[in-house]
């Protein structure tokens, strides 16, 4: 939460997470501005109506090490509906492929196999975004998978 609140710091649109508008600082520490998708976030069930808590919890600076070693366990787990499919499999559907809309086919029909847009990206050297944005363009121009 605390990394999430303080982007907007990260990226100079503010000098405070307070300061940011659309962010959630103002709806966890105020039940009449709260929508309905916080009402059971984890901060929220760990402290209640603790509101000067919660207030102290997100404006404390992001421990950079600390986020270090977040981001490298959670690179470790796997998601549990994720089909446990060989990874040389996926690397051999991309072998010899030069043309970026051939990849991009393949990138589609490995997804539509169910290897994950998280295990293409790494097979491929590419962001998540971007094997997410394909998916979705290819999806969108009806493209028909190669077999």
């Amino acid at each position: 939460m605390r990394y999430i609140e303080h982007n907007p710091l990260k990226a100079g649109l503010v000098t405070h997470p307070e300061a940011y508008p659309y962010s959630s600082f103002h709806a966890l520490l105020d039940p009449d501005r709260r929508p309905s998708c916080l009402r059971y976030s984890k901060i929220l069930q760990d402290y209640g109506n603790a509101f000067q808590a919660i207030k102290a919890i997100l404006l404390e600076p992001v421990d950079h090490d600390q986020l270090k070693e977040l981001k490298k366990a959670s690179a470790m787990v796997e998601a549990p509906e994720e089909k446990k499919l060989d990874e040389a499999s996926l690397k051999r559907l991309f072998d010899n492929v030069d043309e970026i809309k051939e990849r991009n086919r393949r990138i589609l029909q490995a997804y539509e196999q169910g290897y994950s847009q998280h295990r293409i990206a790494k097979a491929l050297g590419l962001s998540q975004p971007t094997v997410h944005g394909i998916v979705k363009r290819m999806r969108g121009k009806g493209a028909i998978p190669i077999t």
